[in-house]
This record gives C-alpha cells, sequence and structure tokens, in this order.
C-alpha cells in the first residue's frame, strides 16, 4: 500500500494508483521492511545497493551493478567525500532509477514517464532501456547537450520543453494525465526515494557501523537529502547505528525554497545558474525535508554562482571532475564552519553527486 504522510490516505500498489495523494502530497509506502539480527559481518558488494535488500520495499528487477561508491578522505577540505558521480549514468540518479524501474516492473508497467533537467531523466532512461521498457523524457530545451545526447541514445523519447523547470514539470504532467504512461518520477515516486536511501547505508557499512556527525549534500527536489535521512533512520531503527547525522541541504542563491523557509527571503537570495540540477522553486516534498533538517539539527544554506565555480575549480586541482551542481557541498563547508554550524572537529561527509563529463 501507498500512504499519505498528510493526511493519511491509503491506495493499492498498482500501476493504476495515482502518483501523489488527493489531498497534493506526496505518497510513500505504507510498510517498508526491517532486517532482523545484528550488522552482518560482511555484505555481499557484487550485489551493488542491492546488497541492502532487507531494507528496500521493492525486489531487484534491474540492475547495472550501480552503489559502492568509494568514499575517500577528503583532508583539503578536512571532511570525506561520497564519490557518488562514479555510475552507470554519471551520477547518484542511478540509487534511485535502479529501485523505481524495478518498482515498474514489479507492477507491470510498459512505458515510464519523466520530468528532468538532465541526470534523473539520463538515469530513468537508461535503467527502463536495460528493462526492455519504453520511455518519454521530459527535460528543458536548454539543458546541457551531453545530457540530452544521451537521454536520446538510449532510445527514449525526448520531448525538448520550451520554458522554466516549472513548464517541464507541467509539460510532463500533462501527458501523465493523458495517459501517456506511468510516472516514474524522481521527486514523487516512493520506490525512487528507497534507492537514494542505500548512500546512508553504504556509508555506515563503509565506516564500520557508524555515522558521520553531518552529511553534506545539495538540494534541488532533495531526493538526496530525504534518502539519506530515511537510510539513517532505518539502520538506526535496526540498531545497527546508534545516531543519525545532522543534514545540511545546500541550494543555489536565488532557487533556494528550503533555506528561505528557515531564514528569510534574504538569505536565500542571489545567483546561481552554474547549479542548473538543482533549479527548484517548489520542491515536492518540501515539508518533509525541511522535517528532516528540523529532527536531526541541521540546517540549509545557499551559495551563490562564484562560490560554486570555485570550488569546482578546486576539486577538479584534487583530481575530482564533477560537474557544477555537485560542487556546491564542498563549496558551503567554510561557510557552515564559519558559521558555527559544523564545527571544526566534526566528522563530515560530502557526497558528490555529478560526474564532470556530464557538464
Amino acid at each position: 500500500m501507498y500512504r499519505c504522510g498528510s493526511c493519511g490516505r491509503e491506495y493499492p500498489e498498482t500501476a493504476g494508483a495515482p502518483w501523489r495523494c488527493e489531498c497534493g502530497h506526496a505518497l510513500d509506502f505504507a510498510e517498508s521492511p526491517a532486517p532482523a539480527g545484528a550488522t552482518p559481518s560482511e555484505l555481499d558488494r557484487d550485489r551493488g545497493l542491492w546488497a541492502f535488500e532487507e531494507f528496500l520495499p521493492v525486489s531487484r528487477g534491474v540492475t547495472l551493478g550501480e552503489g559502492w561508491t568509494p568514499l575517500v578522505a577528503a583532508p583539503g577540505w578536512d571532511a570525506t567525500f561520497k564519490l557518488d558521480y562514479l555510475f552507470p549514468t554519471g551520477s547518484f540518479k542511478d540509487r534511485g532509477a535502479a529501485t523505481v524501474v524495478s518498482h515498474a516492473l514489479e507492477l507491470g508497467v510498459d512505458r515510464l514517464v519523466e520530468d528532468s533537467s538532465g541526470n534523473a531523466g539520463h538515469a530513468i532512461a537508461t535503467y527502463a532501456a536495460r528493462a526492455g521498457l519504453d520511455a518519454a523524457i521530459y527535460a528543458p530545451a536548454d539543458a546541457k547537450p551531453a545530457k540530452l545526447r544521451a537521454i536520446e541514445r538510449t532510445g527514449a523519447d525526448l520531448v525538448r520543453v520550451e520554458g522554466d523547470r516549472g513548464a517541464v514539470t507541467d509539460a510532463c504532467h500533462g501527458a501523465v494525465a493523458d495517459g501517456e504512461g506511468w510516472y516514474a518520477s524522481h521527486a514523487w515516486q516512493p520506490a525512487f526515494f528507497a534507492g537514494t536511501a542505500t548512500v546512508a547505508m553504504e556509508i555506515a557499512a563503509q565506516r564500520g557501523w557508524t555515522a558521520p556527525d553531518v552529511v553534506v549534500t545539495p538540494v534541488g527536489h532533495g531526493t538526496l537529502l530525504l534518502g539519506t535521512y530515511r537510510g539513517f533512520r532505518a539502520l538506526q531503527a535496526a540498531g545497527w547505528i546508534d545516531a543519525v547525522p545532522r543534514l545540511v541541504g545546500v541550494q543555489a542563491a536565488g532557487v533556494a525554497p528550503l533555506v528561505a523557509a528557515r531564514h528569510g527571503p534574504a538569505a536565500a537570495a542571489g545567483d546561481n545558474d552554474a547549479a542548473d540540477g538543482i533549479q527548484i522553486g517548489e520542491p515536492a516534498r518540501r515539508d518533509q525535508l525541511l522535517a528532516a533538517i528540523e529532527q536531526t539539527g541541521g540546517d540549509a544554506v545557499a551559495v551563490d554562482r562564484d562560490e560554486t565555480e570555485r570550488a569546482r575549480d578546486r576539486l577538479d586541482r584534487a583530481g575530482i571532475s564533477v560537474e557544477p551542481t555537485c560542487a556546491v557541498g564542498p563549496a558551503a563547508l567554510a561557510d557552515l564552519r564559519e558559521r558555527g554550524l559544523v564545527g571544526s572537529d566534526e566528522d563530515v561527509v560530502v557526497p558528490l553527486t555529478g560526474s564532470g563529463l556530464k557538464a
């Protein structure tokens, strides 16, 4: 069953179920599985993120070996980087694509529809192709050409939409309403967040079943931040870790609704069109993102274009090639420490989410 966390309505877990509640709120799985017993002495990493299948509400239906990205020291930043750009399609979105397309197979879906600024669309199109399913991807007409070409090469139908990111979503929602296909949304489908939750599980396992003090992630629709929260919460509930880290969401100045909600419009103002992957003015799960930040004692901050580009240049010189959107996490670290939001002696993990080859 799917359940609305706002009004409590439940819907059957079928291909014909709505992609959001009648009240407009996002849906989640009514129940999520939990493992029994102690932490495993070892995990089968050859299964990729499906090594954590006992935590997942879907069964493996498609895989490209995704998961177990490196966790590497970043001494110049006094942090550890999780290299989540090292995935089959070059972004962390493969975590959610693997689980949402597997869920589509369970439901007997034969055509998927998604809207994306690039990475999520490429991931859904790629995993749909692997699973033998048709896909239509709605994307901004001015999205990075490399991302648009990559989507087309999967055989998916690429629909270029003029206008801002909101116009892309509106066009996609119209297509879904017209029956074009099942909405495999990275922002709305609960199975996608089941996949992104595995980043927390990998981090804990790679650290000997301990959680860091702080995790800093970029936030557009917040699929990584919310997945990280749910993953650590699931591990804590299972007794595999003692505490959930503080979560800090980093948004693009000028398009930073979580920052505005917590600190007012002035804190969210500015410009950062370099971070094109997080230009989301109305996150689908805004209330859940704010709750995750609040419940972990975290925060949300905005970084501007110059900060982002300087951080990306610095990462390049350190041998780490990422796209600009992914550089907002490292870009925020100095400010977080100056403001006392992250202590100088705290253990910080920053997932790096998109490959520089896609820029």
